[in-house]
């Protein structure tokens, strides 16, 4: 289980995150809560699934509350599923109401993408997306259709949270949204996006893993030696722009790092998950080394309760969902199309975002290793915004999740629109 923050903590940071003063007075009462989904056509023979929950506020009106897309990542994990159940909707994985969920602040819109996850689908397997610029392309058209069809949400600021893969996507479809508001081919007030313990730079989250590990006495000096030895082949085929051989590099560096800290969890380093099989060191990777990968970063988000879940009561809920399609039934499908986009870094995007004025925040956990702290740290020193040493320069900081208690719940350094955060005690899903 994750250790990542809850209930009071968890929507005063969201409150935070939003640009709201935690102090703020709510005061008026909300018309009940609603839920509409529905599927778009993106592009030929591919359909993506989306879910809307209206805010359920006492005080204030859906209206007066922001809208959020939330994207998870893999690629290939499903938002509707596992964003929606285990993480930030009304109900969790057992149907039970949240103790807190974010829809005390915000309208949350799931969607699944790119095509092919969770409840979304393709009907050829050449309509899969294999960059990134497809998948920003697919969710211009889903935008559009929704916010035509959705006008009450037009004006309301809208922003697009992440998770992991999620972020480079979210990266990429923020810098494409911007360009669409600018053009008029979407109606859309867009505030701002999130990018939580995000994919922007593979390579700098890939060669802090080892020092990051030796400096929690999880690897030793022969680990750290094996560990960065292999990070190194992953630089150099990212370097040469081989980042199909960069994926699978990438593969084999977690193998390793599982077998020198017998088998920590890349989701959290206090916690362990099941070690992968010893492989000999000169491995040839193949399209089923490939299918292990995607086993090991998408199938964690869709555990067999979960999947229960989606493809019992929920989808009798549902009631549009094909009979022919599963959730969740071509996630490795995703994964392996887009092996060819997945180590390249996206810091282009993000400076291009913070050019055009829009509202960055980082999000990171502290017990993430997949997407460690220090990797981000390290994309973000590499901006070209010129703005940057004078954000490097300001100190960071503290918020506290109880105004009654002196513990430290994270730490934050914001100037102009970039903001970065750093949550102790949470996992990568923070």
């Amino acid at each position: 289980m994750e250790l990542v923050l809850r209930s009071y903590c968890d929507l005063r940071l969201l409150l935070l995150l939003l640009g709201f003063s935690a102090g703020a007075v709510l005061s008026r009462p909300t018309d009940e809560g609603k839920e509409v989904w529905g599927y778009v056509t993106v592009h030929k023979d591919a359909h993506m699934f989306w879910w809307l929950y209206y805010a359920t506020n006492p005080w204030k009106n859906f209206s007066e509350l922001p809208l959020i897309m939330w994207l998870q990542g893999g690629p290939g994990g499903s938002s509707t599923g596992f964003g929606n159940f285990e993480e930030i909707g009304p109900l969790d994985s057992n149907l039970k109401p949240r103790n807190t969920t974010w829809l005390q602040s915000a309208s949350l819109l799931f969607v699944d993408n790119p095509v092919g996850t969770g409840f979304s689908y393709v009907n050829t397997s050449d309509a899969y997306t294999k960059n990134l610029d497809m998948v920003a392309s697919d969710m211009m058209v889903l935008l559009k259709t929704f916010f035509d069809s959705h006008t009450e949400f037009q004006t309301i600021p809208f922003y697009i949270f992440s998770e992991s893969y999620g972020g480079k996507m979210a990266a990429g479809i923020s810098l494409e949204l911007h360009k669409a508001i600018q053009q008029g081919s979407i109606k859309c007030n867009f505030a701002g996006v999130a990018l939580g313990d995000s994919w922007i730079s593979p390579i700098d989250s890939v060669l802090s893993w080892g020092p990051y590990l030796y400096s929690m006495s999880l690897l030793d000096d022969q680990g750290l030696a094996e560990v960065s030895k292999v990070a190194e082949q992953v630089l150099d085929a990212v370097s040469e722009g081989h980042y199909q051989k960069a994926t699978q590099l990438w593969g084999k560096a977690e193998m390793v790092i599982e077998q020198n800290t017998d088998g920590v969890n890349f989701y959290n380093i206090l916690t362990k998950s099941t070690p992968t099989p010893a492989k000999e060191s000169s491995l040839e990777f193949t399209q089923s080394h490939l299918v292990q990968l995607c086993q090991r970063h998408v199938r964690h988000l869709q555990q067999d309760a979960l999947s229960q879940l989606m493809n019992g009561p929920i989808r009798k809920k549902l009631k549009i969902i094909p009979e022919d399609h599963s959730w969740g039934g071509q996630a490795t499908n995703v994964f392996q199309n887009m092996e060819g986009d997945f180590m390249k870094p996206v810091i282009s995007i993000v400076d291009e975002l913070l050019e055009a004025g829009v509202n960055v925040t980082v999000y990171n956990g502290q017990l993430d290793l997949i997407v460690d702290t220090m990797g981000q740290e390290a994309w973000v020193r590499k901006l070209k915004w010129p703005e940057l040493s004078k954000f490097n320069q300001l100190k960071r900081k503290a918020l506290y999740s109880d105004p009654q208690s002196s513990e430290t719940s994270a730490f934050v350094k914001s100037y102009k629109n970039l903001a970065f955060f750093w949550i102790l005690r949470a996992g990568h899903m923070a």
